[in-house]
């Protein structure tokens, strides 16, 4: 996962649906990743059963390094070596960043969402994170549902050098206004769920183009 080339021109980094084993989702994402620029591809399953999720990781795993998309997983730290997977997206703020760093070593990409706190993102940076995720952007039930402030991300992207990813119930109008103060836009469901998602897809990437 790179810095994208430009400050004012942030990448896509696509979340799985919840259910990614069918053949179809790994036909459409091999069309995807040709057809959309995707800095970083994050396994997300509803399942916990680790033997789902193995047969899962290893069909996305070509296709995402096939196209040097690196491949990271949500949560499951125990399964990156074993699957070799790129990293782990936690999703417990600061908590297990210094623990997971500590565990995969450097050269492993380690995330953190850290909802809408300045405070956890800090943390998370210092104990070693590679980006912090922020999120939701939009309205949503999920989570605290504490929104992020675009202040906030405007604040971080003066001040602090680390990436950031902005994520949860984004449109085209959100990521057109976000774009300036932040690295990194997450898409999962905003794509899965619309009638058409290649088509979404490629909306969100047009708007970044500018």
């Amino acid at each position: 996962m790179t810095e994208p080339t430009a400050p004012d021109r942030p990448q896509i980094y696509l979340v799985t649906p919840a259910d990614p084993s069918g053949d179809a989702f790994t036909d459409d994402l091999a069309r995807m990743l040709d057809a959309v620029e995707i800095a970083c591809l994050r396994l997300r399953m509803a399942s916990t059963v680790e033997d789902d999720i193995a047969r899962v990781a290893d069909r996305l795993r070509p296709i995402a390094h096939a196209r040097d998309v690196p491949l990271v997983i949500d949560t499951h730290l125990g399964l990156v070596d074993r699957l070799g997977l790129d990293g782990v997206h936690l999703t417990d703020g600061a908590r297990s960043v210094r623990k997971t760093r500590k565990a995969l070593g450097t050269d492993a990409i380690v995330g953190a969402y850290c909802e809408a706190s300045r405070h956890e993102g800090l943390s998370a940076g210092e104990a070693g994170a590679d980006y912090i995720a922020f999120g939701p952007v939009g309205e949503t039930v999920l989570g605290s549902g504490v929104r992020v402030e675009r202040d906030l991300l405007a604040w971080w992207s003066e001040v602090i050098e680390l990436p950031v990813v902005v994520e949860g119930a984004l449109d085209t109008d959100l990521v057109r206004d976000f774009a300036p103060v932040t690295d990194f836009f997450a898409l999962g469901d905003e794509v899965w769920r619309s009638a058409d998602p290649m088509a979404t897809l490629r909306g969100f990437a047009a708007v970044l183009a500018g």
